[in-house]
């Protein structure tokens, strides 16, 4: 299997999301930079953390208009696998790849810290290696990592499955505590918090290791 890690200036998570592929799960990964307009070849798209375009507008608002950014969402449309971490989340909503929108923590502060998540829905392309309902521990970074969405956009989340990641204490005010979400097809993932700095037990945390497992593992049942 063969991942783009697309690099937007400001991203800084880039080598981390490229090292748990090609250390972590040992896959084919290469670094894609924004201006490029291809992905063909890739099986998987990861959109990394950081601050892109310095958000200097609204967090993913300028990235939006890059030029991969048209390739992304073919490749989202495709049903191919698209993961934003982070920034990579709030690009994704900016897109409306991803339903609601992620918006200035609770008490207007800066959030770093490992947190506990609880895992919503495990029968999916990004969770299927993880237990029903399993708690994990994953480090977290933002400042505008706010889970916000209406009532009806809550309710349709909930109705299919689509909230994979809840936190055990919501440390930044998120509506009804989400971490991360899915597309209706399943195919796009979105969370505030990094599984790509929790792949060994020697860093606090080896839980995020079986996200990158599970995408393989459902690659290789399909």
């Amino acid at each position: 299997m063969k991942f783009a890690v697309v690099n937007f200036p400001g991203s800084n998570c880039d080598m981390d999301l490229y090292y748990a592929i090609k250390d972590g799960i040992k896959e084919q990964v290469e670094l894609v930079d924004y201006r490029q307009t291809s992905l063909d070849g890739f099986d998987g798209v990861l959109i990394p953390g950081g601050f892109s375009y310095g958000d200097y507008l609204r967090s993913g608002a300028i990235a939006v208009h890059a030029p991969i950014i048209s390739e992304i969402v073919r490749f989202a449309n495709e049903g191919k696998f698209v993961l934003g971490i982070c920034n990579g989340f709030q690009i994704l909503t900016e897109l409306h790849l991803l339903p609601g929108a992620l918006i200035q923590n609770e008490k207007s502060r800066f959030i770093c810290e490992t947190v506990t998540l609880q895992v919503m829905n495990n029968q999916t392309t990004f969770t299927n290696q993880y237990a029903e309902d399993e708690e994990i521990r994953i480090p977290v970074a933002h400042g505008e990592g706010r889970y916000y969405c209406d009532d009806q956009t809550l309710e349709d989340l909930k109705a299919h499955n689509q909230i994979v990641f809840r936190y055990k204490e919501n440390v930044n005010g998120s509506v009804d505590q989400i971490a991360g979400v899915m597309n209706r097809q399943g195919n796009v993932l979105g969370m505030m918090p990094h599984p790509e700095r929790a792949l060994e037990d020697i860093v606090g945390s080896s839980d995020g290791l079986k996200l990158f497992q599970s995408i393989i593992n459902q690659r290789v049942n399909n």
